[in-house]
C-alpha cells in the first residue's frame, strides 16, 4: 500500500490545512503501519505551471515529442504515476481568494490526461483513475455554501477526482478560521472527529 500526501498551504507553521494532513496522515499510518508514505510539498518544491512542451509531454504520444518535450516527459509522468499508483491521496487544500491555490491546480493539471485518467467514448466522458481514497482536508476563513456564488474550492475538487473516476472521496474541513483562534480550535476538534470515522 500506498499513502500519498500532498501540501499546498504558503502560510507555513499557521496552516490549518497542513495540521489537518498532519492528523491524517497519522491515522492512515497507523491504520496501515506497512505503507509507504510519500509527500510532495508542492510550495517547498513548487512544479512550474504548463506550458506547450509540459503540455504535450504528457498529453501527446511519446513517438509525436520534440526535443523540448522529450526533456520534460519523465518529471511530467512521475507526477501523475505517483498518483496513480497510491492506494490513499491525502490532499491539503486551503481555499485562497475563494479557491484553491495556484500551486494545487499545478498538481491537478498534470493527473487530467487524456487515455491515462480518464477517456471520452460513446457514453461520454469515463473516469480511468478510480480504485483509490482521496481525502482532502479543507481550511476555509469562513463559511460557504458548496456550489454558492463565492465557492470554487471544493466545488473544483469534487468535479476534477468525479471526473477521473474517483468515487471514494472526502473532505475532512475546517471552516470559520478567519474568526479567531477558539473558532480554529473548534474547527480543527471537529476535524479529528471526522478523521476517525475515515
Amino acid at each position: 500500500m500506498q499513502i500519498l500526501r500532498i501540501d499546498s498551504a504558503s502560510t507555513g507553521a499557521n496552516s490549518i490545512s497542513r495540521q489537518v494532513t498532519q492528523a491524517l496522515t497519522d491515522h492512515f499510518t497507523a491504520k496501515y503501519p506497512d505503507a509507504t508514505l510519500v509527500t510532495r510539498d508542492l510550495v517547498a518544491d513548487p512544479l512550474p505551471h504548463i506550458d506547450d512542451a509540459r503540455t504535450g509531454a504528457i498529453r501527446q504520444p511519446e513517438d509525436t515529442h520534440t526535443p523540448a518535450m522529450k526533456e520534460v516527459f519523465a518529471e511530467e509522468r512521475a507526477v501523475l504515476d505517483e498518483f496513480l499508483a497510491s492506494d490513499i491521496v491525502i490532499v491539503g487544500a486551503p481555499m485562497y481568494n475563494f479557491t484553491i491555490p495556484s500551486q494545487l491546480k499545478s498538481w491537478i493539471d498534470r493527473l487530467g490526461v487524456p487515455r491515462l485518467s480518464f477517456r471520452y467514448g460513446e457514453n461520454g466522458v469515463e473516469g480511468l483513475a478510480g480504485g483509490r481514497k482521496v481525502v482532502i482536508a479543507s481550511s476555509r476563513g469562513g463559511s460557504y455554501e458548496l456550489g454558492g456564488t463565492a465557492e470554487h474550492q471544493e466545488t473544483l475538487l469534487r468535479d476534477f477526482f468525479g471526473f477521473i473516476g474517483v468515487t471514494d472521496l472526502h473532505f475532512v474541513t475546517v471552516n470559520n478560521a478567519g474568526f479567531g483562534p477558539e473558532a480554529v480550535e473548534e474547527g480543527l476538534a471537529s476535524a479529528k472527529e471526522q478523521i476517525a470515522e475515515l
